[in-house]
């Protein structure tokens, strides 16, 4: 049976459709590219914002209608928005043969046998459940790079987010099983661990009574084969001393952290139900600085959130001014229906939103060249994700460059490379986001 597969969303529902891609494979299934090769779909979807919403319904109505013509057997739908909206999926587009909720899908192999039986299927555990799977999932990223998703759902309940009632409350996965995981994708050729979660500074919590984030990150180190392992989604309150001295002893842990801050007015943060002030997040900054003088932080903010003032905007402004983040990406707010936020006093035209929003990314533009240009003559490590066509260069990433978010290394050089290989660079000049190099005398490594 040939099978297209469409994940849509974030790294962590990428994460879920590895998993299901293995158990699929696993079952003999061959998965293919094109829906003119495809006899079955499964579309793992998204709702966070409304724009994923609207790119989630436009996939499932867009194969429908490919279902439509006879050639597709079975339409499966999966992920967040299955979960939100289950019923309306259902029964507005009939083409839909099986509906698996957020905590479903190790049933993939079973709903598609299902729905191959020309029956309706539909499955939706208890939303706090842990999913166990196969550890064989199937790599998407090019096998260089992973995801490894240490922990479900989120116990934060900011007040414009529906993650909790989609995802459910925050539950570890547990070590032994992540570090299984680990191993295989080492196996399979993947050089950078990349850990995420909806939120990962608090792994642990639930199963050990206590953080136990940097215990796992070094068993991770111990991988043989790995040779980058990158934190994602810390938030930043749960930042604590054990985490940063761990990224000061393992050589493999990069100098990196996200740390998602949505704002800096003290008013806002309250509306948003964020459990940090403005003098905290300065505080955890600089200390973040001032123990690890290299690390490259990368931050996400929220613009246009209800009442949110001139003044408020204008604060946030200051801040991200005098943070100086290395790395930091706007989103307008949208009003997600069931959550405080959206029935809140204060709603912002989209207009003023995107106002706002560029901004910000305008000043942040000025910070990130001032930052580049600092880069040039230093030599940097890269791994190497492509290259360039027509030239002779490479595309690379630098420790301070998480993929598909951040920026990249451009390299010059008639040297033949391989994806997944590192290089040392020389910095040779620096653009708003991505810098340009050289491969240094000893470059290989």
């Amino acid at each position: 049976m040939n099978i297209l597969f469409i994940s849509l969303g974030c790294d962590k529902n990428l994460s879920d459709s590895e998993e299901m891609l293995g158990l699929l494979t696993e079952r003999g299934h061959d998965i293919v590219n094109s829906e003119e090769e495809a006899d079955a779909i499964v579309i793992n979807t998204c709702c966070f914002i409304h724009d994923a919403k609207e790119e989630s319904v436009e996939t499932i109505l867009e194969m429908a209608e490919y279902k439509k013509s006879g050639s597709i057997k079975a339409l499966i739908v999966t992920g967040c928005m299955a979960q939100r909206y289950k019923e309306e999926i259902i029964q507005e587009i009939p083409e839909v043969d099986a509906v698996l909720g957020t905590t479903s899908y190790g049933d993939i192999v079973k709903a598609l046998d299902e729905a191959l039986k020309g029956k309706s299927f539909q499955e939706f555990r208890d939303v706090n459940e842990l999913p166990a799977v196969s550890v064989n999932r199937v790599l998407t990223t090019g096998g260089h790079f992973g995801y490894l998703k240490i922990a479900e759902g989120c116990d934060k309940h900011c007040t414009y987010c529906i993650i909790p009632s989609l995802r459910g409350r925050f539950r570890s996965v547990p070590e032994e099983r992540l570090v299984q995981q680990a191993e295989y994708m080492a196996s399979q050729g993947v050089k950078e661990l990349i850990l995420v979660a909806q939120e990962t500074t608090v792994y642990g919590t639930d199963l050990y009574g206590k953080k136990t984030l940097h215990l796992l990150l070094k068993k991770l180190c111990g991988i043989k084969g790995i040779r980058w392992i990158r934190i994602l989604y810390c938030y930043p309150e749960e930042i604590y001393d054990e985490l940063i001295q761990v990224m000061k002893e393992e050589k493999k842990i990069c100098h990196y952290l996200d740390l998602p801050i949505q704002h800096a007015s003290d008013r806002i943060l309250k509306r948003m139900g964020r459990r940090t002030s403005k003098k905290q997040l300065v505080e955890i900054i600089r200390k973040l600085r001032r123990e690890i003088p290299d690390i490259i932080l990368r931050t996400t903010l929220i613009t246009g959130f209800p009442g949110e003032t001139e003044e408020d905007h204008q604060e946030l402004m200051e801040f991200v001014d005098e943070m100086e983040f290395d790395r930091l990406g706007v989103f307008t707010y949208s009003a997600e229906e069931g959550t405080p936020a959206a029935s809140m006093d204060g709603q912002i035209p989209e207009e003023l939103k995107e106002e706002r929003r560029d901004e910000l990314m305008e000043l942040q533009q000025e910070i990130s060249l001032e930052k580049g240009n600092e880069r040039i003559g230093q030599e940097l490590l890269v791994m190497i994700e492509g290259k360039v066509s027509e030239e002779s260069a490479y595309i690379g990433r630098t420790y301070g460059d998480a993929p598909n978010v951040d920026g990249y290394l451009f390299v010059q050089t008639g040297e033949l490379l391989m994806t997944g290989d590192f290089a040392k660079v020389r910095v040779t000049g620096a653009m708003e986001y991505d810098l340009i190099g050289e491969l240094a005398d000893e470059y290989t490594e």
